[in-house]
C-alpha cells in the first residue's frame, strides 16, 4: 500500500508542478492536485504552494507522505493546463487509474506553434492597435515592421535561454529602435503611434491578471510574487524604451 501512496504522490507533485510552471493559477493547481488525490483513493490531501515550489501531503489509510517539487518556468501554454484537467476529469469518471494517469503526463507536451506564424500575427496585432488609434496606412505599415522585427528577436533570445528580462529589456530596445525611425522621418499622420503601439507585444497581462486573481483567492504569498515579477517585466520594458529613445534622441509620445 505504501507503494501505491508514493506513486500518486508523485502524480499529483507532477500534476502540480506542470500546471504551476505554465501559468495556471494558484486556486487551479491546488484544486486540481486535491481532486486527482481523492479520484486515486487517498483519504486526505494536502497543497501548500510557493512561487517556484510545491509541497503535497497525502494520507492513506493512516499514512502520511510528503514531497515536494521545485518548479521552474516554462513559459504560458494553456494546452498543458487544459490537458492536465482533462485528465483529472478522467480519473474522476473511473476511465483512468493513477498508472495511466501517469503514463499520460510523463507524455504530455507543450505544441508550439509556427514561430513565422507568431510573428506576423504579433506584427498584425500591434500594427491593428494603430491603426484604432487613428494611424494612417504608413503607421500600421511601420508599426508591424518594428513589432515583427521586435519578435523575432524575442523568439531568438528565448531560444538561448536569456533571462526572461534581459530578454524584454533588450526587445523593447530593439523594437523602440525601429519605431522611432517613424518619428525621425515623420511617416504617417502620427508617427509617435508606431512608437506606443509597437511594444504593446510586451505587456506582462497574464502574470499581473494571475497576481489579483491569486490574492484576492487567499494565495496572497503566490500573488505578491507574481506581482513582483510582473513589475520586474513591465520595468525592464522600460529600461528598455528609454535607452532607445537615448540612443536615437528621440523621445516621442515620452514627452
Amino acid at each position: 500500500m505504501s507503494s501505491k501512496q508514493r506513486e500518486i504522490s508523485r502524480l499529483i507533485a507532477q500534476a502540480g508542478r506542470m500546471l504551476l510552471a505554465h501559468g495556471a493559477e494558484s486556486t487551479l493547481v491546488g484544486d486540481i492536485m486535491k481532486r486527482i488525490g481523492l479520484a486515486s483513493g487517498m483519504s486526505e490531501v494536502e497543497v501548500s504552494l510557493s512561487a517556484s515550489s510545491l509541497v503535497v501531503t497525502t494520507v492513506y489509510q493512516g499514512h502520511c507522505i510528503t514531497t515536494t517539487r521545485r518548479c521552474a518556468d516554462s513559459g504560458l501554454n494553456m494546452q498543458i493546463v487544459t490537458e492536465v484537467q482533462r485528465i483529472c476529469i478522467m480519473m474522476e469518471h473511473g476511465v483512468l487509474d493513477h498508472t495511466l494517469a501517469q503514463h499520460k503526463l510523463d507524455h504530455l507536451a507543450p505544441n508550439r506553434y509556427n514561430r513565422w506564424v507568431v510573428i506576423v500575427m504579433i506584427g498584425l496585432s500591434c500594427a491593428s492597435f494603430a491603426r484604432l488609434a487613428g494611424g494612417d496606412w504608413m503607421v500600421f505599415a511601420m508599426t508591424f515592421l518594428a513589432s515583427a522585427v521586435g519578435m523575432f528577436f524575442r523568439q531568438e533570445m528565448a531560444s538561448r535561454h536569456f533571462n526572461p528580462l534581459l530578454n524584454f529589456a533588450a526587445t523593447a530596445f530593439v523594437t523602440s529602435l525601429i519605431s522611432t525611425q517613424a518619428v525621425r522621418f515623420n511617416l504617417g499622420n502620427v508617427p509617435t503611434l508606431v512608437m506606443a503601439s509597437s511594444v504593446l507585444m510586451l505587456v506582462p497581462g497574464f502574470p499581473l491578471i494571475n497576481s489579483v486573481a491569486d490574492m484576492l483567492k487567499g494565495y496572497v504569498n503566490m500573488g505578491i510574487a507574481r506581482f513582483a515579477f510582473g513589475s520586474l517585466l513591465t520595468l525592464s520594458i522600460c529600461l528598455g524604451i528609454i535607452a532607445a529613445m537615448r540612443v536615437t534622441g528621440v523621445w516621442g509620445w515620452a514627452v
